[in-house]
C-alpha cells in the first residue's frame, strides 16, 4: 500500500453539484502519487488569523482518474460548507494523503456487494468504477433519505453504472424502493436461492449506526467477516 504523504497544495480544477447539499471537487496535483479505490485524503483549511481545521474525505474517483472528493454539507461544520458552497476553480487547498489500507479495493475477480448510506456513497463510486474497468461484477444498494438527496443519481441510472437498488427512508417516490434495509433483504443479497457466494467481498459505508446495524445483519446472515469491510462517517 502506498505510504501517507505529507501536506501538499492542490488546485481546484472543477466542481459538480450532486445535490443541493453535496458537491464533487476535482483537484490538479503536481506530484500526486496515485491512489487506491477506497482511500481518503485529509483537507486542511487555514483562516486569516491562522486557525486551522482539518477533515477527512473519501476519494470518489477511480485510480485512473484525477483525485476527486464528494462532500455533503454539515451545516455547523468548519470545512464542508466552504467546500460545498464556496470553493471555486483555481482555489488552492492543502491536502494530505492518500490515506488508508483497510477499506480499499484492488483488482480482483471476486464479486462485490457495496452497501452505502447517505454520503457513504463517495468511496463506493471509486470502487465501482475501478471494478467496472477490471470487469468485476458489482452490486450496489444505496440508502438515502429522499430522492433529492441521492448522490451520483445520473451515473447510477446510466447503462454503464453498477447493478443498483436505491432505497428511500423518508419518502416514497417512483423508481425507488421504500424503507430501511431489513435483515432478510440483506441476507438475500449474499446469494441467490439460499446459496451463499463464498468469494463475495462486501463493503459497507455510511453513518455509524447504519454501518453497525448493516454489518451486524450481514454477519448474522452468514457474510464472511474476513471479506467484510466497513467505514463509518461522522
Amino acid at each position: 500500500m502506498r505510504p501517507v504523504q505529507g501536506w501538499r497544495t492542490v488546485t481546484v480544477a472543477g466542481t459538480t453539484r450532486e445535490t443541493a447539499s453535496a458537491r464533487s471537487i476535482r483537484f490538479t496535483v503536481a506530484d500526486w502519487p496515485g491512489h487506491v479505490a477506497g482511500q481518503h485524503i485529509d483537507v486542511r483549511l487555514t483562516a486569516e488569523d491562522g486557525y486551522q481545521a482539518t477533515r477527512s474525505y473519501s476519494l470518489s474517483s477511480a485510480p485512473d482518474e484525477a483525485p476527486q472528493i464528494t462532500v455533503e454539507r454539515v451545516d455547523d461544520g468548519e470545512v464542508s460548507p466552504y467546500l460545498v458552497d464556496i470553493a471555486t476553480d483555481g482555489d488552492v487547498l492543502e491536502v494530505r494523503g492518500p490515506v488508508g489500507g483497510y477499506f480499499v479495493w484492488e483488482p480482483d475477480d471476486a464479486p462485490l456487494l457495496l452497501v452505502a448510506g447517505g454520503s457513504g456513497i463517495a468511496p463506493m463510486r471509486a470502487i465501482w468504477r475501478a471494478a467496472r474497468a477490471h470487469g468485476t461484477p458489482v452490486r450496489l444498494v444505496y440508502s438515502a433519505r429522499t430522492a433529492d438527496r441521492v448522490i451520483f443519481g445520473d451515473e447510477l441510472s446510466s447503462p454503464g453504472g453498477p447493478e443498483t437498488t436505491i432505497r428511500l427512508t423518508r419518502e416514497r417516490a417512483p423508481g425507488f424502493e421504500y424503507g430501511r434495509l431489513r435483515a432478510d433483504q440483506l441476507s438475500a443479497l449474499l446469494g441467490s436461492g439460499g446459496v451463499r457466494e463464498p468469494r463475495l467481498r462486501v463493503y459497507v459505508c455510511g453513518p455509524t449506526t447504519f454501518v453497525e446495524d448493516t454489518a451486524r445483519a450481514l454477519t448474522d446472515a452468514g457474510a464472511d467477516t474476513d471479506l467484510l469491510r466497513t467505514e463509518r462517517f461522522g
